[in-house]
């Protein structure tokens, strides 16, 4: 018997998205938590936020073909002839939005490194994120944009190709399949 993949599309993979925001939640939770407390946590966080990411989207990825949310809901990433991915694939699929939100970090960062403690502090939320826009590095927005764009483009092509690949799958070489493939039997 031989395989045929069948291909994960857009709401398998989208749930899938979904629960890895559950899974990711405290740690969400934890940075919202300390980002409200701590002027510079964006600082101390940078080197420990990119360790976990790493772990999530790079090393799970690698060793068991997809995150915690691929997984529970069914998928697996492959490469294109089905095969197992490598470091290279996993690490190709993860670099663009890391990439850009690791710069956003760093953005932000140096904004509210231009504030004072108190003034940090004494901010509700909606207001810190106001004053922090004025203090962020000019090419801050321009990438604020180019993520936004990144993000529906991401959408926009998994939901017109035949193999419902995303932007990164195409950069890794790379697709999103259902674990259990369709069975067709072979003629003898």
């Amino acid at each position: 018997m031989s395989a045929e993949l069948r291909y994960a599309g857009f709401w398998k993979r989208f749930g899938a998205m979904w629960l890895d925001a559950l899974f990711l939640l405290p740690l969400v939770l934890v940075v919202f938590w300390g980002n409200s407390r701590f002027r510079l946590f964006q600082m101390y966080y940078l080197l420990p936020g990119f360790a976990v990411g790493a772990f999530y989207g790079i090393y799970l990825v690698k060793r068991f073909g997809g995150t915690p949310g691929k997984l529970i809901a069914g998928l697996r990433i492959t490469k294109l002839d089905g095969a197992a991915i490598g470091y290279r694939e996993a690490v190709l699929r993860d670099a663009p939005g890391w990439l850009l939100s690791l710069a956003l970090s760093i953005g932000l960062a140096v904004a509210a490194s231009r504030m004072s403690d108190v003034e940090y502090l004494s901010l509700t939320f909606v207001e810190r994120s106001r004053r922090l826009k004025e203090f962020v590095p000019s090419w801050h927005q321009p990438l604020q944009m180019l993520q936004t764009i990144w993000i529906w483009g991401e959408f926009v092509v998994l939901l017109t190709n035949k193999k419902k690949r995303a932007l990164h799958d195409f950069i890794a070489g790379t697709v999103v399949i259902l674990k259990e493939p369709n069975r067709v039997p072979v003629a003898d």
